[in-house]
């Protein structure tokens, strides 16, 4: 497979790890409390803990994708329009959310580094049932499966796979670093009801795609990796 090949593979991984990350949920509001009330470190290490949760539930989403890799073949535009459709819901019921009443009730107290992590990884994880679908949408968003994964065998078909895995978990690092590093930057201006706008902005951008998953069903808007 051309090196071109592996680094689309990458780089949809790296998209799936972000977009599964930028919603404004529990858990990134307990992170961008910590980084408000405590300091940028701990805002970045809850983030890595939320992102290797998210990392580990991502392998057990492309293992779930292999074994049923002939179902999903053979139902494959059905599922990328459900997935659509869920994504799109989620987009909706994220826009509506206010998470300024749970940023108000949260409270960071004394907590070593280890404890932060621990802590919000521990959170992410008991929130499986959720998380599982979610990032399985969004494989189906960016057309990453176990199918395409497969294809060269041997060897190449385990570094796609890892390859999807790597990217995952470097998207979800960089959005949740990058969001600490800004929610530090305007720590002094930063007011709960800016989470607010936070959430219109996410849902949009969720919602958005999630009508390009059902349209890209239909046009081919983002070909399969070769």
């Amino acid at each position: 497979m051309a090196p071109l090949a592996y680094i689309e593979i990458l780089f949809r991984g790296i998209l799936v790890g972000i977009a599964a990350s930028i919603t404004v949920g529990p858990v990134a509001v307990l992170c961008i409390q910590r980084t408000l009330s405590k300091n940028r470190r701990s805002g970045i290490v809850s983030g890595i803990g939320v992102a290797c949760a998210d990392t580990f539930m991502a392998m057990i989403a492309l293992f779930f994708y292999a074994m049923l890799e002939h179902q999903i073949l053979q139902y494959a535009t059905l599922l990328r329009i459900i997935g659509g459709i869920f994504v799109i819901s989620v987009g909706v019921y994220i826009f509506a959310q206010n998470p300024v009443p749970q940023i108000r009730r949260n409270r960071a107290g004394r907590t070593s580094l280890w404890q932060d992590f621990a802590s919000i990884f521990g959170l992410t994880i008991a929130n499986f049932i959720m998380v599982i679908p979610y990032i399985l949408a969004f494989f189906a968003v960016f057309k990453i499966s176990a199918i395409d994964l497969s294809q060269s065998g041997g060897f190449g078909a385990f570094l796609r796979a890892l390859l999807t895995i790597a990217g995952f978990f470097g998207g979800s690092v960089a959005w949740w670093t990058f969001l600490a590093f800004v929610i530090n930057l305007f720590r002094r201006r930063f007011r709960p009801r800016h989470m607010l706008t936070i959430n219109r902005v996410a849902g949009l951008i969720i919602g958005i795609l999630g009508v390009y998953t059902i349209l890209s069903t239909f046009f081919d808007i983002f070909p399969h990796a070769g």
